[in-house]
């Protein structure tokens, strides 16, 4: 059986304590009998609440497709980006180029 989470607990105390007052207010009793019939219901009805809040679930298959799908895209660009990283780095150099020379016409303006 699993533990139980702490919306369990908290329902499950509350109910046992209010009910315990409503029952002992609204029935009056001060028998020593009456006490405990009203504090073991009582138990029983927080036991009973208590089970029923719903539970922490499992994700399911469809909730983990997404998450895969994010997790392999990052693997790829991992692997794209160690591709970058691997490929040989090709410098540019500038390099000085004499101006034109004298054998090209030049065209003034008429």
């Amino acid at each position: 059986m699993p533990r139980p989470t702490a919306a369990q607990l908290a329902y499950g105390s509350c109910t046992v304590l209010f009910s315990t007052l409503a029952m002992l207010l609204l029935s009056q009793t001060s028998s020593g009998p009456g006490v405990v019939i009203i504090a073991l219901s009582a138990l029983v009805l927080g036991l009973l609440v208590a089970m029923t809040v719903p539970a922490r679930v499992a994700a399911t298959t469809e909730q983990r497709v997404p998450d895969q799908r994010v997790a392999d895209q990052r693997v790829a660009d991992q692997r794209v980006a160690d591709q970058r990283v691997a490929e040989p780095q090709i410098s540019a150099r500038r390099e000085t180029v004499a101006a034109a020379s004298a054998s090209e016409p030049v065209r003034e303006r008429a």
